[in-house]
């Protein structure tokens, strides 16, 4: 069964693993499919040669890209011994997340395979990481490698916001439970429904007397139950692979995780940018930093990525 049929994956130059490139090569292994080895490389000192023309400049840049993809075949390709055929695609960028997001507008790959760093939280209030804009931007869906190993017969998580009627949560809802399922069949795993509800707002029951807290978190409670019930009625998944709890995703995900100790979580992220992402923020992002299992963002059907050209 083939899911992905274009995968790209992004190498890493600064780590001798290559994680990402690992678990590409077991997809691929497992379902099939073609994959190439992407990277993104610059040198601000070649676009200082003033004294050179512009075609010495583009000779000099194509000097590197070819050393480079030498280099890729040599010491990351080469080392796995795999028996299957790996494009290998270097492009000359100064800002990779571009540069892989173009890749995919331009050669329709359907799934992007990247290993994570752990990003500093006070850092990543002023700098969005690499991988925030990917997550962000990316139409096709995106695989987060972590350091664990997929493992036959464990758990895939599909987080879900089943209590939203907005139309966008809906499309995700069901494109991520899609896809959870699709992955639990390709590693023989379980698939597990996750969905977070807020808990009492803190000021409404302070300025509010005659607020009834027990009432409203047991109607929260069950109007989320109600809607997790209906989505897994629709995808035959069953009750004792439900879980509602009360919370924000950031804290809900990462403890279902590790209490499943769950091989993979797919997760639908909206793409927003721009001053919204920094004032409401991206719920997938938080959690990948703090997941010690792989995460598969998807985005809506409708989604349209902002570096796109008509």
């Amino acid at each position: 069964m083939s899911i992905y049929n274009n995968i790209l994956v992004v190498l890493d130059p600064s780590v001798e693993t290559q994680k990402a490139l690992n678990r590409a090569i077991e997809l691929v292994r497992l379902q099939g499919g073609k994959l190439t080895a992407f990277l993104a490389v610059y040198d601000f000192s070649y676009e200082m040669t003033t004294m050179l023309s512009g075609d010495e400049r583009e000779t000099m840049r194509q000097a590197v890209i070819k050393d480079r993809e030498l280099w890729a075949g040599k010491y990351m390709i080469a080392p796995h011994n795999i028996g299957i055929d790996i494009e290998i695609k270097v492009v000359w960028h100064n800002r990779p997340f571009e540069a892989i997001v173009l890749a995919v507008l331009e050669d329709n790959y359907d799934l992007v395979i990247k290993g994570t760093h752990d990003h500093d939280v006070l850092k990543s209030m002023i700098f969005t990481p690499t991988d925030w804009h990917i997550l962000r931007k990316c139409p096709c869906p995106v695989l987060m490698v972590k350091d664990n190993e997929w493992r036959q017969g464990g758990n895939i998580i599909a987080a879900v916001n089943a209590g939203s009627e907005k139309e966008h949560h809906l499309s995700l809802n069901q494109r991520v439970i899609s896809r959870a399922l699709q992955m639990a069949t390709l590693l023989q795993a379980e698939t597990h429904l996750v969905n977070a509800y807020p808990g009492t707002p803190i000021n409404i029951a302070i300025e509010i007397p005659e607020f009834n807290i027990q009432e409203y978190n047991s109607t929260m409670k069950h109007h989320h139950l109600d809607a997790v019930a209906a989505l897994a009625k629709q995808f035959d998944i069953d009750a004792k692979h439900w879980h509602v709890s009360e919370g924000i995703p950031e804290d809900v995900l990462p403890k279902l995780a590790k209490k499943l100790n769950a091989t993979m979580m797919i997760i639908g992220t909206i793409g927003r940018t721009g001053l919204s992402a920094a004032i409401i923020g991206n719920t997938a992002e938080h959690v990948i930093d703090r997941l010690d299992c792989d995460v598969l963002a998807v985005k809506p059907a409708n989604f349209v990525c902002p570096l796109h050209k008509d």
